[in-house]
C-alpha cells in the first residue's frame, strides 16, 4: 500500500516497493524533444530496460546529440505508427501545433500520450481521442538532475496524475515510468492535472524563477544605488543565496536558521516580513488568479505566436543588467563552477 502524507488534502506517495514496472517496459516509447528532460528521462528510461526512441522533426540538429546519447532517433511520422507510448518532453507552447500535424487523427486506440506538465491538456491545447490513455510524469527538478541522481543510484520526487485511463493500465504505466526515471527511490506524489499545471505555474511565477530573480536584482539594486560596490552586491544578494537555499532544501526553515549567525537569524525573521508584505502576498494572489482563470495561458500563447517580442525583450534588458555583467566576471574567477555542470549545451 502506499504511504500517506498527512497534509490539508491527502495525497498517495508510492516507492518502488508500490511499483510494477513490468506493463511500462512491455511498451514501445517514442520521446518527443530531447532537451533537458528528454535528455534525462530517456537514457533513465534506456538503462532502466524501456525500448526508447526519440521523436525528431526531419533534419533536426538535435539528431547528432541522440546518437551521440546512445539513442535512436525516429521521425514524428513513425513515433505516431510505432510507438504505444508518446511522451511529449518539447515547450509546452510547441504541443499544440506538433499534435496537430503529426498525431491528431493519427492514435490508434489503447495509445498512450504522456506530458511532464499538464499545460496542454489543461488549457485545450490538446484535446485527446476517448479511447487513448493520457497521464503526466512531472519530475520535481530539471532533467540534468533527473539523470545525475539516477546515475549515483538516487532519485528526484515526481508527481503523476492520470487524466484518462482508457485501458485501465494508465495508473500502471505512469507509475512504472516513474519507478524506471529512479523517483521510486524518493517518491512518487499522485496528484491531477489541474493542481500540478496551476501551483508549477505559480511556483515559477511568484517565487521560483520570477519572485527570486525579482528579489535578488531589487536587493542588488538598492546596494548599488547605496554607493557599495557591485562585487559586494552580488556576493550577498546572488552568490551567498545558493548556500541558504541549500540549508532549506536539505532541512526547511529550521535547519537554515539553526545554521545562521544569532545576527542573520533576527534579522531573518524581524525583517523579511517587511520585505515580503500583505502587498506582496496580495500580488502574489493575482497572479495565482491569472493562472487559474487561463488568462495567464492565453497571454503566454498570443505572446509565443507573435514571435515573443515582449520576452526577448525582458531577457535581454536583464543579460545586460549590472547584476548580470558583474556575475559573469566574478564566475570567471572561480574555476570549480565550471567542474561538473548539469548543463552542458553541447550534449542536452
Amino acid at each position: 500500500m502506499p504511504t500517506t502524507l498527512n497534509a490539508p488534502k491527502t495525497l498517495n506517495i508510492f516507492y518502488d516497493k508500490d511499483i510494477d514496472r513490468s506493463k511500462l517496459l512491455s511498451k514501445k516509447v517514442a520521446v518527443v524533444g530531447f532537451g533537458s528532460q528528454g535528455y534525462g528521462q530517456s537514457l533513465n528510461l534506456k538503462e532502466s530496460g524501456a525500448n526508447v526512441k526519440i521523436a525528431l522533426r526531419a533534419g533536426s540538429a538535435t539528431e547528432a546529440k541522440v546518437k551521440a546519447a546512445g539513442l535512436e532517433p525516429i521521425s514524428l511520422e513513425q513515433a505516431a505508427e510505432w510507438a504505444d507510448i508518446i511522451m511529449f518532453l518539447i515547450p509546452d507552447v510547441q504541443h499544440g501545433p506538433v499534435y496537430k500535424e503529426y498525431f491528431e487523427g493519427k492514435l490508434k486506440p489503447g495509445q498512450a500520450l504522456v506530458f511532464s506538465h499538464g499545460f496542454s491538456i489543461h488549457y485545450g491545447e490538446i484535446v485527446p481521442p476517448k479511447d487513448v490513455d493520457v497521464f503526466l510524469i512531472a519530475p520535481k527538478s530539471p532533467g540534468h538532475l533527473v539523470r545525475s541522481e539516477y546515475q549515483r543510484d538516487r532519485g528526484v520526487p515526481s508527481l503523476f496524475a492520470v487524466y484518462q485511463d482508457a485501458t485501465g493500465d494508465a495508473k500502471d504505466l505512469a507509475l512504472g515510468w516513474a519507478a524506471c526515471l529512479g523517483s521510486g527511490r524518493a517518491g512518487v506524489i499522485e496528484t491531477n492535472f489541474k493542481d500540478e499545471t496551476e501551483t508549477d505555474l505559480f511556483g515559477e511565477q511568484a517565487v521560483l524563477c520570477g519572485g527570486a530573480a525579482a528579489l535578488v536584482k531589487a536587493g542588488f539594486e538598492t546596494l548599488t544605488e547605496a554607493g557599495y560596490p557591485p562585487e559586494l552586491a552580488y556576493f550577498e544578494c546572488l552568490h551567498e543565496l545558493k548556500l541558504i537555499v541549500d540549508l532549506m532544501y536539505e532541512g526547511g526553515l529550521e535547519d537554515m536558521r539553526y545554521s545562521i549567525s544569532d545576527t542573520a537569524r533576527y534579522g531573518d525573521v524581524s525583517r523579511g516580513p517587511r520585505i515580503i508584505t500583505d502587498e506582496t502576498k496580495a500580488a502574489m494572489k493575482q497572479v495565482l488568479s491569472e493562472i487559474q482563470s487561463g488568462e495567464f495561458a492565453r497571454e503566454w500563447m498570443a505572446e509565443y505566436r507573435a514571435g515573443m517580442p515582449e520576452m526577448k525583450k525582458l531577457v535581454e534588458a536583464d543579460r545586460q543588467h549590472p547584476l548580470e555583467v558583474t556575475g559573469r566576471e566574478l564566475r570567471g574567477m572561480m574555476s570549480w563552477l565550471a567542474a561538473g555542470k548539469l548543463v552542458s549545451r553541447d550534449k542536452n
